[in-house]
């Protein structure tokens, strides 16, 4: 595989990690990058991942053959749950090595594959086996999610704590800015992070995702 593969995970559910692959994959798209987007495992929804399709309406893409066939999402669940128990209620298993040649397919047609992972980074896809594993087995570098929200500062600094436990490289902090926080507790978090990754994570970028780039 030539291409580069990064995985996007968030601090936690809901904290715009979908907006934020779909809206890297334009950024690098506009380089003149061949970028596509995975989804590791799509819980909550029935055919077609729903995360897919927004990653290509931002993307401002139609949907790609490796959408209609599968491919850059191998595994859909309805309920909406953590992977594990997701995969179990439909009387399944999921299968990592699937996902490796899924990815592995995309590499040969793409410069640059995002995978995007589903909930927080310590979340099961089995029941032995976490997306921590998952990525630090695979040695992606891993781009964090995270937002100003009240409580966001611990789940960030746990997050990197568990890649540093890992061996996890992380390539990007991207801090959402939507929907807006607490205006006091937002400008601190986003001065906490910047210093605290400066300190101990200076390979590491700090990006601001702003509600008008959605």
């Amino acid at each position: 595989m030539s291409a580069e593969i990064l995985f996007v995970s968030g601090i936690d559910t809901g904290i715009g990690k979908t907006v934020a692959t779909g809206l890297y994959a334009r950024e690098r798209m506009q380089r003149g990058e061949r970028v596509v987007t995975q989804k590791m495992v799509q819980t909550g929804c029935r055919g077609l991942s729903e995360d897919i399709l927004l990653h290509r309406r931002l993307q401002g893409l139609d949907l790609l053959p490796e959408d209609q066939d599968g491919t850059t999402c191998p595994y859909v669940f309805d309920y909406p749950c953590s992977p594990h128990l997701a995969a179990a209620r439909q009387g399944q298993r999921i299968d990592p090595a699937v996902i490796d040649r899924a990815t592995a397919i995309l590499a040969e047609r793409y410069d640059c594959v995002l995978i995007e992972g589903a909930g927080g980074l310590a979340v099961p896809y089995d029941g032995d086996h976490t997306l921590l594993d998952f990525v630090a087995e695979r040695d992606y570098p891993l781009i964090l999610v995270t937002s100003g929200r009240l409580g966001s500062l611990n789940h960030t600094l746990l997050s990197l704590m568990a890649c540093r436990q890992y061996g996890i490289r992380v390539a990007r902090v991207i801090y959402n800015t939507h929907p807006p926080a607490d205006p006091v507790i937002d400008a601190d978090s986003q001065h906490y992070l910047q210093n605290h990754l400066a300190a101990h994570w200076p390979e590491t970028e700090f990006t601001l995702l702003a509600a008008q780039e959605m």
